[in-house]
């Protein structure tokens, strides 16, 4: 578990990703960092030593000093460095026994492993980041978008911190009026602005609003929306993922229920994420596993953010089609495949079947790609619809954790004016608005408990 004592030694971690590459990184941060730096590095001169911040070429020795490889070391003196500590790198050739024995070296010379997102922890601790900017560090790695990069990169400048902050003072401003009215009630002075108190929570209602609307709208672009391919057996569901996908990645036959579980894939649709699940077709399992796999079909349908309901050109409706329709219409987009197959013209195969949905049916074949871009184009449009046209450049997005705290938030600032409202005792209504400053502090990390943080963290890969 990471904690606030364990800061004083000096860390080590590969920190470039796993697997070869020309170049590897190992970092090292603590008070140590120089003197290991100076025990492993070889300049070839006596009086060599290390200037701050400048590339130096030479060669890195182990403990035995035999030479492990050549490469350009860094010291850089804190607290003007990423985690506001003396922080040192080797830059040697990226291979991971390279790497591995580089680093061996650094532990042997008196640094300890780093434990995940250990040197970003030291940053918060040392105050270059606040809460909100470390996630978003996180965040960043794993954006799945171009626009979901940007969101996170809004975090990291500072963005959410700053809003939070914000409504952090005006809760301060609020106690400061509470605390003054209760201060000077045995003088019967009632001086305390109603109106003027009410107002500044309306604005805190509102801005909590604002964000947490902020959260809903940028989900799609940080984590994808989630279509779910749905429809009876053997009308080419699995056959449509892989040529979505333009590769095989589900078994395809004409054997009745052969996918019997649900398979996902990520699928970019010109930057906008997707995941794409094939899902068992809908009928009764014929034993107790595709009876599983149909049920977690229904279960994905309704979690999903769109339906691709799937039917076969020149096959009537079943039952079980019209109900997922009729229970899903707003979310629905229907894919009529197999036109190739069918012997009808397109327009009769998009007619036939006489279902609502939320967009006219497309027509696609799976087997000779016909209708596939109009299809992802459709697919695109339908999702950036859910987005409220949001091409998730300006919005601040909360993640998980933030927005269930700011939802928490948003609830005390309401039952807070219910009970302003309903005129309870002011040092009563003082006990809410401590809550409220207590719940933004733990937004931002400032009055976070160390359990939370440390869950937080070890979410990081090893070296960031």
């Amino acid at each position: 578990m990471l904690n606030s004592s364990s800061t004083r030694d000096t860390i080590a971690a590969i920190a470039t990703a796993p697997g070869q590459g020309g170049i590897g990184i190992v970092r090292m941060s603590g008070p140590a960092s120089r003197d290991i730096l100076h025990t492993l590095f070889e300049a070839g001169g006596d009086a060599f030593s290390f200037v701050p911040r400048l590339m130096h070429h030479g060669w890195i020795r182990d403990a035995a000093g035999e030479r492990l490889d050549e490469v350009l070391a860094v010291w850089m003196p804190g607290p003007g460095t990423a985690t506001g500590e003396d922080t040192g790198e080797i830059h040697c050739h990226g291979g991971p026994a390279i790497l591995a024995a580089v680093l061996e070296a650094t532990l042997a010379a008196g640094a300890r492993m780093a434990g995940p997102g250990e040197f970003t922890y030291r940053a918060f601790m040392n105050g270059k980041y606040d809460l909100t900017q470390a996630e978003a560090i996180a965040e960043m790695i794993a954006a799945p978008s171009r626009q979901g990069l940007r969101l996170a990169r809004a975090k990291l400048e500072g963005v959410m911190g700053t809003r939070v902050a914000a409504l952090r003072d005006l809760v301060d401003e609020m106690r400061a009026r509470m605390t003054l009215s209760i201060d000077f009630v045995e003088d019967d002075v009632d001086d305390f602005d109603a109106a003027g108190f009410r107002q500044l929570l309306s604005r805190l209602q509102d801005d909590l609003r604002a964000l947490l609307a902020g959260y809903g709208r940028a989900r799609l672009w940080r984590e994808g929306a989630l279509a779910v391919l749905a429809g009876r057996v053997n009308v080419g569901k699995s056959s449509l993922l892989n040529a979505l996908l333009g590769r095989n990645r589900a078994i395809v036959s004409d054997i009745p229920g052969t996918t019997r579980d649900f398979i996902e894939e990520a699928l970019d649709l010109d930057g906008l994420p997707l995941r794409l699940v094939d899902t068992a077709g809908l009928r009764e399992g014929e034993d107790a596993v595709e009876e599983e796999g149909v049920r977690l079909s229904r279960q994905l349908t309704g979690d999903a953010d769109i339906l691709l309901l799937v039917l076969a050109a020149g096959q009537p409706v079943s039952s079980d089609e019209r109900e997922l329709l009729f229970r899903n219409p707003e979310k629905t987009l229907i894919v009529v495949n197999k036109i190739d197959t069918a012997g009808e013209k397109r327009e009769k195969a998009l007619t036939a079947h006489g279902l609502p949905s939320a967009l006219p049916p497309v027509a696609v074949s799976a087997k000779t790609g016909e209708g596939l871009e109009e299809l992802a184009a459709r697919l695109r449009a339908f999702t950036l619809a859910q987005t409220g046209g949001s091409d998730g450049t300006g919005d601040l997005a909360p993640n998980v954790r933030q927005s269930a705290l700011l939802k928490s938030a948003l609830e005390e600032a309401e039952s807070l004016r219910g009970d302003f409202d309903a005129h309870m005792p002011h040092d009563l209504l003082a006990v809410r608005l401590d809550a409220l400053a207590a719940t933004l502090d733990e937004v931002s990390g400032h009055a976070a408990p160390d359990d939370i943080l440390s869950r937080i963290f070890s979410r990081f890969c090893i070296g960031k």
